[in-house]
Formats: structure tokens, C-alpha cells, sequence
């Protein structure tokens, strides 16, 4: 949080209700939390302005854009210095394909969690694109085969 903020019960909720459906209007956000709108619209705003709320996105279903595979895939890299990790990182963050992506701590060096069409597409990607770049030292992909819990 960009700004140090004091959350009470009615931000918690604000902020749960929100999570759950980023499109309430502001009166029916107000009436779940026990509000008048005014005030939970100064109370939404404020939470924003302090970077508790960094903005609101439309979760996509992948299918409905032809992803229906979805791969997680582990990568160790070689590189050492910070220009590499930097370039490496750059280049990856840039594949459509890729939607999540992180470094970790340990191993493995990052997690890539992509979607594509299908089984032919992922080899495409990995083969043309994910390891064939200069610091990939090895990859580990791993197959869902079934979502328990996911927060999109």
C-alpha cells in the first residue's frame, strides 16, 4: 500500500464484496455493507487512493478465446547477472500466451503459467519461443487436471 491505511470492518467488507463482483454499483455496495452511498463511495476512493484497491479488470473465460489448454511450467535459468534476468524476463512477459509469471524464491528460478489452444500450440510455444531463449537452463511443465480453487 502506497499510503499506511487503517482497515475497519466495513473496508473489510467493501473490499470482500468488491473482490466477489467488481461491478456492484455503488448504491447496491453501500446497501450490502450498511451504508449510505456517500459515504461508501468516499470510503471506495479512499481505499484506492491508497493502493488497497488497484483497479478493476474483467475476468476472461479462456475457452470463449480458444485457450482451453493450460500449462504450469517451472524454469531455471542460467543467468546470473542482472542485465540477463532482465532481458529473460522482458522477452517472457511479452508472449501473449503467458498469463501469470513470477520469480521465485529457490528453485525453480520462475513460474510461468500459460494458455493456449491446445497440445500442438503448447509445443510450438515451448519449442519456438520459451526454450529456445539464452538463459533457459531447464523446464518443467505440468499438466491441470482439474481447478479446485481459483480467485478469477
Amino acid at each position: 500500500m502506497s499510503n499506511e491505511i487503517t482497515l475497519d470492518a466495513i473496508d473489510r467488507d467493501i473490499i470482500f464484496r468488491l473482490s466477489q463482483d467488481g461491478r456492484l454499483t455503488n448504491v447496491e455496495l453501500a446497501k450490502r455493507v450498511g451504508l449510505t452511498p456517500p459515504p461508501c463511495l468516499r470510503r471506495v476512493k479512499r481505499l484506492e487512493e491508497a493502493g488497497v484497491i488497484t483497479g478493476y479488470r474483467a475476468v476472461i473465460n479462456p475457452q470463449a478465446l480458444g485457450r482451453d489448454l493450460e500449462v504450469l511450467i517451472d524454469v531455471e535459468i542460467y543467468a546470473q547477472d542482472r542485465k540477463s534476468f532482465e532481458d529473460f524476463e522482458d522477452t517472457v512477459a511479452s508472449y501473449g500466451e503467458v498469463i501469470e509469471f513470477r520469480r521465485m524464491y529457490g528453485r525453480p528460478d520462475y513460474f510461468v503459467r500459460v494458455a493456449v489452444a491446445d497440445h500442438a500450440a503448447y509445443e510450438a510455444f515451448l519449442t519456438e519461443k520459451l526454450s529456445g531463449l539464452p538463459a533457459v537452463l531447464r523446464l518443467e511443465s505440468h499438466l491441470t487436471m482439474k481447478k479446485i480453487k481459483t480467485n478469477e
